[in-house]
């Protein structure tokens, strides 16, 4: 016969505030079999976040004409100029639902402009243009996961 704790354990509660409050941390999530500890301070960091856009259906891919392919061999990810993703999260092409895209494939953009939103954490993180150029190509879809050093935009 097994015996199954059923209260919340309130001294892993305090360490794990203690560990927030000693780290600066916002929130800590700690699972163990069926039990979920989450503690998080509310209003610690002033954040600036956007609503996430709702997932967008992926267009069908189109077959490249025969010159095209040629062209495709060398991938704009391949690109000296691509601007990788800083880290891992989903990348966002709007600051919300519905809202105009923050750039689009032959707009210029100035050095520090915002190209994209990484959610990471619960957390909207802005992703500046490092160099100032033209945006040739944006190498992701919005609302895709995305991984640390993905290349996300080409600016030449």
């Amino acid at each position: 016969m097994s015996t199954k704790k059923t209260g919340v354990d309130q001294q892993l509660i305090r360490e794990l505030a203690t560990i927030l409050n000693d780290t600066n941390l916002t929130e800590i999530e700690v699972e163990q079999d069926d039990l979920r500890i989450r503690v998080a301070k509310q209003g610690a960091v002033a954040v600036q976040s956007y609503a996430a856009p709702a997932p967008a259906p992926a267009p069908a891919p189109a077959a490249p004409a025969p010159a095209a392919a040629e062209e495709a061999k060398k991938s704009p990810a391949d690109s000296k100029n691509a601007v990788p993703s800083p880290m891992v999260g989903t990348a966002y092409k709007s600051p919300a639902p519905g809202a105009n895209a923050f750039i689009e494939v032959g707009q210029s953009v100035k050095e520090g402009q915002t190209l994209l939103i990484i959610e990471a954490m619960k957390t909207m993180n802005q992703i500046p243009a490092p160099r100032s150029g033209t945006v040739t190509a944006i190498l992701f879809e919005d609302a895709q996961p995305v991984e640390f050093g993905e290349p996300l935009v080409v600016i030449e």
